[in-house]
């Protein structure tokens, strides 16, 4: 089997003092797009900010492609959730999908031919072409999720973390970006998205990873069948409410 291109092991994390994450064990090979699923304040966001080397862990070790996630920045995109990006920047959707490459240009590098390229085609595969001399602050929210994935796409990555892509999107954004994850897995991508639309996840990956600060569950959609597994993630209430959105109980 193919080497993983994210490998986490026991990570164990602190923010504020608090542990957020705590034996964390995830990997993801090439072409596997696997769904990160818990509830608000599981540690979703933090463990793809750690695997972006942005966090320190406190115990364990995150490798992407072999090496510490610290180094491995420039070979990894990262889709933000869409409140981090700063839309009222006076900058277009060709130089916003631009900065994807500042991990390999640097702030104040010369773009190369491939370079620009890489971008063109990432604005391509988004369908945005027609909207590449819009200022961003003149997008709608779905058109601003197709930015970020481009900016992120504009790396040409083997990784790609997704922060709550789906959320507060219009129904053909959220087509186009299905149909686009699904592209990219079947080119070998490993893609990792966190999402609380559980639905689109079972349609769309081929593994869940349930998680609340560890890793309570790993496997293929129909595999976590077990109610159990779901009380331990995200407590009765909402458990029932995901398990009856699932067909698992009525």
């Amino acid at each position: 089997m193919n080497e993983p291109v994210l490998d986490i092991r026991d990570l164990a994390v602190d923010l504020g003092g608090r542990e957020v994450l705590s034996e964390v064990d995830l990997q993801l090979r090439p072409g596997e797009l696997v769904g990160l699923i818990g509830p608000n304040g599981a540690g979703k966001t933090t463990l793809l900010r750690t695997a972006l080397g942005l966090i320190p862990s406190r115990r364990g070790t995150v490798s992407v492609h072999g090496r510490a996630a610290k180094q491995a920045q420039g070979m990894v995109g990262y889709v933000p959730q869409r409140h981090e990006f700063a839309w009222d920047f006076p900058i277009s959707v060709a130089k916003a999908v631009a900065t994807g490459r500042t991990h390999l240009t640097g702030l104040l590098g010369r773009r190369t031919q491939e370079d620009r390229a890489a971008a063109d085609e990432a604005i391509t595969r988004v369908g945005m072409d027609d909207l590449r001399t819009r200022p961003v602050g003149e997008l709608s929210g779905g058109q601003r999720q197709r930015v970020l994935v481009a900016r992120a796409l504009a790396l040409r990555p083997r990784l790609l973390l997704l922060d709550e892509p789906f959320t507060g999107i219009d129904a053909p954004t959220q087509e186009l970006l299905s149909g686009l994850l699904t592209e990219l897995r079947d080119e070998g991508v490993a893609v990792l998205l966190t999402t609380h639309d559980l639905a689109a996840a079972t349609t769309l990956c081929s593994r869940l990873c349930l998680l609340n600060r560890t890793v309570v569950a790993d496997g293929e959609p129909a595999a976590l069948a077990d109610t159990d597994i779901w009380l331990r993630t995200f407590g009765l209430d909402r458990a029932e409410q995901l398990l009856r959105s699932l067909g698992v109980i009525s």
